[in-house]
């Protein structure tokens, strides 16, 4: 992992302190709502849309180089298998904090998007908030920014 030189990590910058990723667009309208919350609470952050299983050289190269562009925080967003959370946090060392949501061929009601983020191999950890809930995944990003 590139480090920043000696005094150099406290300068302030424009680049954002948390990215919010979601494995597509369909995910928008419940990730939107974390965003909200970060300006909100005057958090700069970024939103991008990538799939763990449709790009996930892209997901990879988005994670190994988010501490370099300025990230503190990743939310990811993913239904279903629910995989981004865990790849992002395979690729990096940053927190990810992990939504898992639902979708019309969830199953009980996002269950196994929530299982899928919290069910992850030691080493591999990821925060995982409700069904839903990008807001609260907003809140603990600034927790942990303010920690």
């Amino acid at each position: 992992m590139a480090e920043a030189e000696p005094g150099l990590e406290a300068l302030e910058t424009d680049a954002p302190s948390v990215g919010i990723v979601m494995g597509s667009k369909s995910d928008m309208p419940a990730m939107e709502k974390a965003a909200k919350e970060l300006t909100e609470r005057g958090i700069s952050h970024e939103i991008r849309v990538m799939s763990a299983h449709r790009d996930p050289e892209l997901v990879a190269d988005y994670a190994k180089n988010a501490r370099l562009r300025g990230l503190k925080v990743i939310i990811a967003g993913a239904g279903l298998s629910a995989a981004l959370p865990g790849v992002v946090a395979a690729h990096s060392d940053l927190p990810v904090i992990g939504v898992p949501l639902t979708s019309s061929t969830s199953v009980a009601g996002g269950l196994d998007a929530l299982l899928a983020i919290a069910q992850m191999p030691p080493g591999v950890p990821v925060a995982c908030v409700g069904v839903d809930n990008a807001r609260n995944a907003a809140v603990l990003a600034a927790r942990i920014l303010s920690a």
